[in-house]
């Protein structure tokens, strides 16, 4: 049986098949219990009205107050807009507030961190619980109370972002904690008392190996993308974390895709989950139907050109590139830089502080076009994004759907372009068989070609420079790079080429730092001899030279050594440095004053006395 929304106890635990049933599931209130013989749960429509209205694809009325949450949250998520739920959120939160566990799986950009996040923040303790009557003073505790492991950073700051905005008005405290930044601000953190903890496992895992985390008091573990710390390797030390939380406790895991090996970790450290899986009715394929495809099939040397003509069509909103390694990613933003585009780069060789620095422009508008590595293509939710551009085919059909998943978001329209060189034909017909699409030998596309203007409203005459009349956006430098004291922060390779904005954006100096720098003065180096600096010995040299006497030439030098010795201070200061002479000594005595001697004593036993020459008359009376 299939339905629009479908609700299940999950196998995993063991339960019986007949409670195992998938049923069609419209609102949790309107699941009544059937005779025996049938399903466990069964639909009543006199209590759910509704029915019909989600068939026909008709917006959910449900607002997040009807679903009983509390009204301080209610009011700081009405304050910012958000008001009525989706699927996902209003199926999971009647079964997360009782305290089950529950794994949820829906598509990408369908609202799963709320969907877990009100839950958790229900369960939470805080002094304006006890001022309400809701909670005693005897519940409130500084050690975290509930724990969200993420699998990247960025993830790590949006969902962050997310809990801080819905309890606002209750003043929880939310805390980001992974790697890339100092350790003691964090720590501090934690001194001071938390009331959840957002984090990566590494970072988790160091500070609870420190015992500057106390994980003894977690009431609630959310695991959020768990598909993508498989993928990542990052379940071993999931599993790690999870045996240092209390037994008695509430686990939700939610991801987009179930591998195997995530439902195994379910089996392991889950109590009994509801399986719930949100689907809309008109949107039975694995992406999003609100994402209009397209893929081309494009050579290398024609992309830059093609993505700069792709940037200029018309209602074009914040984009976002994607590509496969990160030299890449670092060249295409140059390259787009160059070409009068507003662009940041976020990939691995960038230090966390540039990465925040990128992120933080394109969501506050001043850059628009965003080339990143799969690093960011996993929940990251930027308000805007009407393109995804993947610039080179993706390793396989998870990673697609997470890539064009960061458009189309949240019931909005967006536009996902796939270009595929010849040599990732093969690699992309095996994520177009696997998810069903129709572009399993994509058009051969070049910048001019006519169908690429028709198809995306790229206007008649584009070329592949922006006009300088269209470049209002301020730019990557706009935005400030915050200081993070971030560890292990790498050099600027691939960033925007050698120039200082670039070695600053990758974590290096700031060129308003080196700035301030005072001009280091060369050094002069000085060498002594014996306490006597080198440039006495040489004027010591020079003066035997002048004499031909060896007597004389000893008393020189030695007279010499004395005078340069007395006043060697002076001539340090103002004579220039010399060039290093060297002296043959013998048996520790100084032989620079026989030298000359010696060659003018030879001098004068040749004019006395000439060489022989030996003749053959000579030779024979020789030898007679």
């Amino acid at each position: 049986m299939h339905g629009a929304y479908c609700m299940r106890r999950d196998p995993l635990s063991g339960v019986s098949a007949r409670a195992s049933a998938v049923v069609p599931y419209h609102r949790l209130a309107g699941l009544v219990p059937q005779a025996a013989g049938s399903p466990r749960y069964g639909h009543d429509p006199q209590r759910s009205p509704r029915a019909a209205s989600h068939r026909r694809g008709i917006a959910l009325t449900t607002t997040f107050r009807e679903l009983g949450i509390l009204p301080e949250t209610a009011e700081a998520l009405e304050a910012v807009g958000i008001i009525n739920p989706f699927p996902i959120q209003e199926m999971t939160l009647p079964v997360a507030l009782s305290g089950t566990d529950v794994i949820g799986q829906a598509k990408t950009g369908t609202g799963k961190t709320l969907g877990f996040g009100l839950p958790l923040l229900e369960r939470v303790v805080v002094p304006a619980d006890v001022e309400a009557g809701r909670a005693e003073s005897g519940q409130l505790t500084e050690a975290p109370q509930a724990l969200i492991v993420v699998p990247t950073r960025e993830l790590c700051q949006q969902v962050t972002n997310d809990l801080l905005t819905a309890g606002k008005a209750r003043n929880v405290r939310v805390l980001a904690i992974y790697g890339g930044r100092a350790y003691e601000p964090q720590v501090e953190a934690l001194k001071k008392g938390v009331d959840v903890v957002v984090g990566t496992p590494g970072r988790l895992l160091d500070l609870a190996g420190q015992r500057k985390l106390n994980l003894k008091h977690i009431k609630c573990l959310v695991l959020d993308e768990a598909d993508e710390m498989l993928d990542l390797g990052f379940l071993p030390d999931v599993e790690k974390i999870i045996n240092m939380l209390p037994v008695k406790r509430q686990t939700m895991l939610f991801s987009a895709t179930m591998p195997g090996a995530v439902i195994g970790l379910a089996r392991r450290y889950m109590s009994q989950p509801t399986h719930i899986r949100a689907t809309a009715p008109d949107d039975e394929g694995q992406t999003v139907a609100n994402t209009a495809q397209f893929v081309y099939r494009a050579h290398s040397m024609d992309k830059p050109e093609m993505v700069s003509r792709i940037l200029q069509a018309e209602g074009r909103g914040l984009a976002m590139i994607f590509c496969r390694t990160k030299r890449t990613a670092a060249d295409i933003a140059e390259q787009l830089e160059r070409r009068g585009f507003a662009s940041g780069a976020v990939h691995g060789d960038l230090g966390q502080g540039a990465r925040e620095q990128a992120l933080r422009a394109f969501r506050n508008g001043k850059v628009d076009v965003l080339v990143c590595t799969d690093v960011a293509a996993r929940g990251i939710d930027v308000e805007g994004v009407t393109h995804v551009i993947n610039y080179q085919s993706p390793e396989d059909e998870k990673t697609y759907l997470h890539r064009i998943g960061r458009t189309g978001r949240a019931g909005a329209k967006g536009i996902a372009i796939t270009l595929v060189d010849w040599d990732d034909i093969p690699r992309w017909q095996l994520i177009n068989k696997a998810l069903d699409l129709d572009f399993n030998d994509p058009v051969e596309t070049y910048s001019s070609s006519p169908h690429l203007y028709e198809e995306l409203s790229i206007p008649a005459g584009t070329k592949g420079v922006l006009p300088r009349t269209e470049r209002t956006r301020a730019g990557l430098d706009a935005e400030e790079i915050e200081d993070l004291g971030e560890t292990g922060a790498r050099g600027s390779r691939g960033g925007s080429g050698s120039r200082g904005p670039a070695r600053s954006r990758a974590g290096g100096r700031a060129p308003a730092e080196e700035a301030e720098r005072p001009v280091r003065t060369p050094r002069r180096r000085r060498r002594t001899r014996a306490g006597a600096p080198v440039e006495g010995e040489a004027a010591a040299t020079a003066v035997v030279e002048a004499d031909a006497s060896p007597a004389s030439s000893a008393a020189s030098a030695s007279s010499a050594s004395a005078v340069s010795s007395g006043s060697s201070v002076a001539e340090e200061a103002a004579a220039p440095r010399t060039p290093r002479r060297r002296r043959r000594t013998r048996a520790g005595a100084e032989a620079s004053a026989e030298a000359p001697a010696a060659a003018a004593a030879s001098e004068e036993a040749a004019e006395v006395k000439p060489r022989r020459r030996r003749t053959r008359k000579s030779a024979e009376s020789a030898d007679s």
